[in-house]
């Protein structure tokens, strides 16, 4: 069966090779979406999501540079937020895709408030997928445990194996079938066959030497209140804590939210009520007008 998207290679502003997969749509009803994937992720998570969404939106899924089939960056300081925005708006510009809705999962949310923020006449509308202005120190520490720094597996049913040890919390009661989806979206396997976690490794390594300074976009968050949102929590996440998500509640009644019940950090967005919420959050889009 044919593929539901197309592939297609493009140019950073410095020159690096980047990936993205285009879904486009059955019948074009309102903006293009943009899907950002999350900090050791990549397109593939997207892959359940997006063909839905195609039916009435072109879906652009790309991967961050380091992750996928996107080039890994020499300059490791290279993978920061401000990076991928700008490596987010050439491919807009690219596609001439004037104003999008972008659907963010953790990093990939904070980096849909950047968008929002500063290039506000280009986005309609952003969904949160377990990320908000505040990281729970907590979870922050469990990922800089994991991130670029997994031991290397031999075989398909290692890598299984290492996936419900990094993500088995988050993801309680996954059949056998689904895992072995989901572990062929985080890894992918190298010229002997061998799967390798699909991510830069200077990732983690960068990450880690971060220094150990709160995380807060409570600024940002406030200059966002005429953004139309939909922040998704997992129940049991360790990275918006509950109390962040109350408070996003507070500083913007306006606000969408839905918890997901049985998940950590993150929902998988395949869960009924996450389509059905993002559904009707698109639709709400159709007829707001863009930004003055």
């Amino acid at each position: 069966m044919a593929q539901p998207f197309r592939e297609m290679y493009y140019r950073s502003g410095d020159g690096l090779e980047l990936y993205t997969r285009i879904y486009e749509p059955v019948s074009d009803d309102g903006p293009s979406v943009l899907c950002l994937h999350g900090l050791t992720r990549n397109s593939r998570d997207f892959e359940d999501l997006a063909p839905h969404l195609a039916m009435h939106h072109r879906v652009v899924v790309p991967d961050l540079r380091g992750r996928g089939h996107s080039a890994h960056d020499p300059n490791m300081q290279n993978y920061n937020a401000q990076v991928y925005l700008a490596d987010a708006l050439v491919l807009l510009d690219t596609l001439n895709a004037a104003r999008v809705a972008v659907i963010g999962t953790s990093l990939g949310g904070m980096l849909a408030m950047m968008l929002a923020a500063t290039c506000r006449e280009r986005v309609a509308g952003i969904v949160l997928n377990d990320v908000g202005p505040e990281i729970d120190p907590a979870g922050m520490q469990r990922i800089k445990q994991y991130a670029g720094r997994l031991p290397a597996v031999r075989t398909w049913g290692e890598a299984l194996e290492q996936t419900k040890t990094v993500y088995g919390a988050a993801w309680p009661g996954l059949d056998t079938v689904r895992w072995q989806t989901l572990v062929r979206r985080a890894y992918r396997e190298d010229a002997d066959g061998v799967p390798r976690v699909d991510i830069d490794p200077k990732i983690g390594e960068l990450l880690r030497a971060a220094p150990e300074t709160p995380f807060g976009l409570w600024p940002l968050w406030g200059a966002l209140r005429d953004v139309p949102t939909l922040a998704i929590r997992g129940a049991h996440s360790d990275i918006l804590s509950v109390e962040t998500f109350a408070r996003m509640k507070r500083e913007n009644p306006q606000l969408e939210q839905l918890t997901v019940r049985n998940r950590g950090h993150v929902p998988l967005l395949d869960e009924l009520e996450c389509v059905a919420a993002i559904d009707n959050f698109l639709l709400t889009l159709n007829s707001t007008p863009p930004a003055a």
